[in-house]
């Protein structure tokens, strides 16, 4: 096992020696000028200033093949005040008078919309940066990137744009303020790349060429945006963004009289420089974040929910993205966990072009005599390395603040967590991987608590690959972090897959092709414990229509008792062993039609020598662009001996989006899941009555299934504006 992991190290070695390489695209270069008169943002590309600037156009087509232009004819222009960044773009339509869209909803799920994005990496890094956009309704979309792409929704800040559509184009028009984004000052290259998506023809594409197995949102692939004189500082960048809720609540089971509580608070953003922020809070109230969605679990670990609360969001990736998806030193749902959040702070962002930095600091309550109080500081320092990698640091610290011995013996005094890893990304992203090495430091456990971990993949058009290896000791302990394998108390694991696509000319296939993954355990003896091969058959459609099908083999060494139905029945015994197979497929629909649906199913074998039957569906339809319709379900069969026998689970429930304008949404959805032997109702109207203000009203409901009877009941205004200085 350690030579095999030995080997791994020495491979990744040889692949960063190559990774140093110039900007595949530093050829595709905008130059912006200062607008040379006054710009109003409606839509309509008629004002003087536009005439002077230059045209991005002869985008290239990304899919659904790369060796072409784009037959979607784009028009892109850029220009600047002391003010704002702004763009205006005319989105050419191969089939007059036709769009698709599924709602006027903010942050549109990219894959069901005609839409224009704007990907700007401010600090030229390749890494790091912003992203701004449009359907072609004017839903706006705007997120922070990370990790040379990923974009996260959850950012959110204060804009304009306007979208205005005719039979032949719709044209997008947005101002961006420069105390909006952070940047370098003194620079005068950012990245940059546009990226245009045509459902009505299959097609997306981009300015600066991006391969088709690439997210045109990757860093790797920008053009540069070349400014004639450096950006305008922002200067005093101060924004106050106070709340006011009340909230009602009503639990109907204790029958307790109902509960009024109002609460005041809010958020200060504080820009130090244009590249480096300041967060405060104050009594932190999250009644507007929109409830997580229930799951059927039948796993043996628990379920992983993102993160959605604004103030945890800016520059994440500094914080959540060390480790990996299943070792997270750090994860802010941790805090705040069914206690009040009293005041925090963060400051993050750029100290120069090579260094990121970020701090947190958030002191929590307590609910009861029983829970501490706890302080939970974080420290995360990044450099960035060759072409686009980096290295990290992180150290992670739980402290009691006021910890007794005879109330909190249930909790650790202190929790913390030191480490630092090396992320690889070769310069046209071919090449990606990760070498990672954590400590914790918990009391009375000061042995055998490190976790190691390392990954390299590569990634072409028609041929990728990928290995993983990761080690916990039995003692590691990430109070703050989510490491749902911990529990095996202490592993090693491998986790390499492989994969081929065939491109064929077809009017409507355009690849297919195996894929074949592995996920093995030992304990610390070096036992088998849990293996999984899972060999699919995939298929990709020109309409972006996709259909898998799959057979897989697993084996499962008990490590502790479990119950497979997770309803609290009884329980499997520690040591026992259980090995089954089973088939399964996975279709979904492409995204053009007003009808839309997925589907997967599994069938075979389970625990026990059982047998499980799962079937899940997600029916979608829209009335564009006010209205989307889903109706989604969960179903599994499982059959067992006694003392199970047959259990049959369920989560059904429809959901409905109503954007009656890009300012005025309402959400609603209700749930029926008899695991939880629970129905929730919850419905949220939002209205942004001004950039980045909004007032909210959310309503929430949980029932007991057999008789409809409400358990609790919760009602809340809540009220935001996001003040300027």
């Amino acid at each position: 096992m350690l030579r095999i992991f030995t080997l791994t190290h020495l491979f990744f070695c040889l692949i960063v020696l190559k990774s140093i390489a110039q900007k595949p695209n530093e050829n595709y270069q905008y130059h912006i000028h200062s607008a040379v008169s006054p710009l109003n943002v409606d839509g309509i590309a008629d004002d003087p200033a536009w005439a002077a600037t230059e045209t991005a156009k002869d985008f290239f087509m990304i899919t659904p093949m790369d060796t072409s232009f784009s037959r979607s004819l784009t028009d892109v222009k850029l220009c600047y005040d002391k003010d704002n960044l702004y763009i205006l773009v005319v989105n050419h339509k191969v089939i007059k008078g036709s769009i698709i869209v599924e709602s006027l909803k903010r942050d549109f799920s990219f894959g069901k919309n005609d839409n224009f994005l704007l990907f700007m990496d401010t600090f030229d890094d390749k890494t790091n940066g912003f992203s701004f956009g449009a359907n072609a309704a004017g839903a706006p979309w705007d997120g922070q990137q990370g990790d040379g792409g990923t974009v996260d929704l959850s950012w959110d800040n204060k804009w304009v744009s306007e979208v205005k559509n005719d039979d032949d184009k719709w044209v997008w028009e947005a101002a961006i303020p420069f105390k909006s984004i952070r940047y370098k000052p003194g620079i005068t290259r950012w990245g940059i790349n546009f990226s245009r998506q045509d459902l009505t023809i299959s097609e997306k594409s981009s300015w600066a060429p991006v391969p088709r197995q690439f997210p045109s949102a990757s860093l790797a692939y920008t053009g540069v945006l070349v400014w004639d004189t450096p950006p305008p500082n922002p200067g005093p960048n101060i924004s106050i963004i106070p709340f006011a809720a009340t909230r009602m609540t009503k639990d109907h089971q204790r029958d307790t009289p109902t509960k009024y509580k109002p609460t005041i608070g809010g958020d200060v953003k504080i820009g130090l420089t244009p590249s480096l922020n300041l967060d405060l809070t104050v009594n932190p109230d999250f009644s507007q974040v929109e409830v997580d969605v229930q799951q059927t679990n039948l796993d043996r670990f628990e379920l992983f929910f993102p993160e959605r609360r604004q103030f945890f969001l800016e520059n994440a990736d500094l914080f959540a993205n060390f480790g990996y998806a299943t070792i997270r030193p750090f994860f802010s749902r941790r805090i705040g966990l069914g206690v009040p959040i009293q005041f925090g702070a963060r400051m993050s962002g750029k100290i120069n072009k090579n260094w990121r930095i970020g701090v947190l600091d958030v002191q929590t309550g307590s609910s009861d005599t029983l829970t501490p109080r706890n302080n939970y500081a974080v420290f995360a320092l990044q450099r960035q390395l060759l072409a686009r990698s980096n290295v990290r640091f992180i150290f992670v610290n739980k402290d009691a603040t006021n910890y007794s011995l005879e109330r909190h013996s249930a909790n650790n005094r202190y929790n913390r967590n030191i480490g630092a890893e090396f992320n690889l990304a070769s310069s046209k992203n071919l090449w990606t991987g990760k070498v990672m090495f954590l400590k914790s430091f918990t009391p009375g456990k000061s042995s055998d608590d490190v976790t190691h971990a390392a990954d390299l993949k590569f990634n072409q058009a028609n041929f990728f690959w990928q290995w993983q290896h990761e080690y916990v000791g039995k003692n590691y302990n990430a109070e703050v972090g989510y490491v749902p394998n911990a529990v095996r108390m202490g592993y090693y694991k491998i986790s390499p897959n492989v994969g081929y696509l065939f491109f064929i000319k077809s009017p409507k296939i355009i690849s297919h092709g195996p894929k074949l993954v592995n996920n093995t355990y030992w304990d610390k003896k070096r036992d088998l414990s849990d293996r999984e091969f899972i060999l699919s058959y995939n298929l990709n459609f020109i309409n972006r229509a996709t259909v898998a099908i799959f057979g897989a083999s697993n084996y499962v060494r008990l490590l502790r008792p479990f119950d497979p139905t997770n309803l609290g029945a009884s329980t499997l015994p520690t040591g026992s062993e259980h090995n089954w197979k089973s088939v399964g497929f996975d279709i979904v629909s492409g995204p053009q039609n007003r009808l839309t649906f997925l589907t997967s199913g599994i069938f075979g074998g389970y625990y026990q020598n059982g047998h499980r039957n799962n079937l899940r569906v997600e029916l979608g339809y829209r009335v564009q662009p006010y209205v989307a319709i889903t109706m989604a379900g969960n179903y599994n069969d499982i059959r067992l001996p006694e003392p199970w026998k047959r259990t049959q689970l369920w989560l059904v429930g429809p959901r409905v989006d109503v954007t009656f304008t890009n300012k005025l949404f309402f959400t609603t959805f209700m749930q029926y899941n008899n695991q939880a032997d629970n129905i929730n109702l919850n419905a949220r109207l939002q209205w942004r009555y001004k950039p980045a203000s909004d007032l909210f009203i959310v309503y929430t409901d949980n029932y007991l299934p057999e008789n409809f009877r409400v358990k609790n009941r919760a009602i809340v205004l809540k009220f935001t504006y996001w003040w300027n200085l």
